[in-house]
């Protein structure tokens, strides 16, 4: 059954796997500075920091990476269209890479900024796994 969904699942490993590097790369960050508390990252910092925007990256991925690689699974369970959710799945992956990257790269206070694109189509693809799990569960 699952092996139709290969495409799918490789696609949520890219995802847990970019999670897992934010986390590294925003741990890293943090333990470089000449002075700083382990799990606190300093209220003084703001966008033009790198530990900031490390941290913030990793901690917006936490915040949204269960509402889509929650309802992306039950998609599996429930027997959804294969082809769609691949592509909601890698759309969704490159658009949280983008948004990592740009968020790395780019110090900015202004809003939207051009990470915030890529935020809003992850957040697309997101809706759309709810309505193909809704569409898989009632068809």
């Amino acid at each position: 059954m699952f092996i139709v969904y290969s495409y799918s699942i490789a696609g949520l490993l890219v995802i847990l796997a970019t999670v897992f590097l934010q986390n590294i790369v925003a741990a890293v960050a943090h333990r470089k500075q000449s002075h700083y508390v382990p799990g606190k990252v300093s209220e003084t910092l703001s966008h033009d920091s790198f530990v900031f925007r490390s941290h913030r990256t990793f901690h917006n991925s936490l915040e949204n990476i269960h509402q889509f690689v929650i309802p992306a699974l039950l998609c599996i369970l429930l027997g959804a269209p294969t082809n769609v959710l691949a592509w909601l799945v890698w759309i969704y992956a490159a658009a949280r890479i983008i948004h990592m990257t740009l968020y790395y790269a780019i110090a900015t206070e202004k809003n939207p900024s051009p990470r915030s694109y890529f935020y809003m189509l992850g957040v697309l693809c997101t809706a759309g796994v709810f309505a193909l799990a809704f569409y898989a569960l009632f068809t």
